[in-house]
C-alpha cells in the first residue's frame, strides 16, 4: 500500500468494510452526564443504542474541539515511520478541525523531512466520511497515488447529497440552529425539519414536513432528483437508534433505485450529540451538492 488512510472518529462506516480494510481513526471525547468518554473506533450498535436511550432520559451531552496537538498525536506514529498518510476530516464549515489538521501535519512534516500528507476536507459528515474513506481505499486498490487520490476525493467530496430529519428541535435549539420559539412551536406541531448541509460545508434547514411519514418521502424524492449514476452506487442511511424506521426508507428507496447499495449505520455519539435520538437521513454522491 502505498499509503495509510485515517479519519476521525466521527464517520459513520459499514463494519463488514472496516473488517476487510486497514483505517486508521483520529480518537473525539465527549461528555456524558459526569463522566468524559473516549471514543477511539466506530461505537457498536448495541452501545450506542444505550446511548440514545440516555439522551432519551434527558442525560445531557456535549462535545469538544480537537486541538492542533490533539492530532500531532495521532499522526505522529506515522510520520515517525515515514508512512504516507491520507487523513479525511470532518467539514470546515462545522468545525475547526480541519485547520488543527492542517497545522498539525505542517508541524510534522518540518519535524519529519519527507513525511507526506494530505488532509481532505470532506466538506460533510457522518457517512459522506464513510463513502470517502470507501472510495479511498478503492483508489488506493487501483494504484492511485497519494496525492491522486486526495484530488480525486476534494473533487468526489463536492457531489454527496446530505439529508436527514431529526425527532427532536431541542438539540438543534442548543446548537443554535433554530430559535427557542420555533423550537417549541415545532415540537408541539410535530414539525420536522428536513436539512442538509450546503457546498461549502455548513448545515442549513431546507424544508419543514409534518410528521415523519412526510420527511421519510421528501428523503426519497430527493435520492431520486439527484442519484448520480456515474458515481459509486453505495449510499449511507445513518440513524440515532431508529432502527426499523432506517430500514423502511432503506427498503423506499431500493425499490425505486435497486442498483444502489444502500447500508444502514448508527449515528455516532459525536454527532449524535447535536442531533439527539431518532435523527434519520441519507448520504448518497449526486451529480451536485445543492
Amino acid at each position: 500500500m502505498s499509503f495509510e488512510i485515517i479519519s476521525d472518529v466521527s464517520l459513520d462506516i459499514d463494519q463488514e468494510f472496516l473488517q476487510q480494510h486497514n483505517i486508521y481513526f483520529v480518537p473525539m471525547d465527549y461528555v456524558l452526564g459526569e463522566e468524559i468518554c473516549h471514543c477511539c473506533k466506530p461505537e457498536s450498535n448495541e452501545m450506542m443504542h444505550e446511548y440514545y436511550d440516555k439522551l432519551r432520559n434527558k442525560i445531557p451531552t456535549q462535545t469538544s474541539q480537537i486541538t492542533p496537538f490533539h492530532y500531532v498525536e495521532a499522526f505522529e506514529p506515522f510520520a515517525k515511520n515515514q508512512q504516507s498518510l491520507l487523513y479525511i476530516c470532518l467539514s470546515s464549515g462545522l468545525s475547526t478541525t480541519y485547520e488543527s489538521a492542517r497545522m498539525a501535519a505542517e508541524e510534522l512534516k518540518e519535524t519529519y523531512p519527507g513525511f507526506s500528507i494530505e488532509v481532505v476536507d470532506s466538506l460533510g459528515a457522518t457517512g459522506g466520511m464513510g463513502l470517502l474513506t470507501e472510495t479511498a481505499a478503492a483508489l488506493r486498490e487501483q494504484g492511485l497515488s497519494l496525492t491522486e487520490c486526495a484530488d480525486r476525493l476534494r473533487s468526489y467530496a463536492e457531489k454527496i447529497n446530505y439529508w436527514f430529519m431529526v425527532e427532536d428541535l431541542m438539540y438543534l435549539k442548543r446548537g443554535g440552529r433554530i430559535s427557542a420559539a420555533t423550537a417549541l412551536v415545532g415540537t408541539a406541531l410535530s414539525i420536522k425539519p428536513i436539512l442538509t448541509i450546503l457546498p461549502d460545508g455548513k448545515l442549513d434547514t431546507m424544508e419543514k414536513k409534518r410528521g415523519r411519514k412526510q420527511a421519510m418521502r421528501y428523503l426519497v424524492d430527493k435520492v431520486t432528483e439527484n442519484l448520480d449514476i456515474s458515481m459509486p452506487q453505495t449510499a449511507y442511511i445513518c440513524c440515532s437508534d431508529c432502527m426499523k424506521e432506517a430500514e423502511t426508507l432503506r427498503d423506499m428507496i431500493v425499490k425505486e433505485h435497486p442498483q444502489l447499495n444502500v447500508k444502514i449505520t448508527m449515528l455516532s455519539p459525536i454527532i449524535g450529540a447535536h442531533t439527539g435520538p431518532n435523527m434519520l437521513s441519507i448520504i448518497f454522491y449526486g451529480t451536485k451538492r445543492i
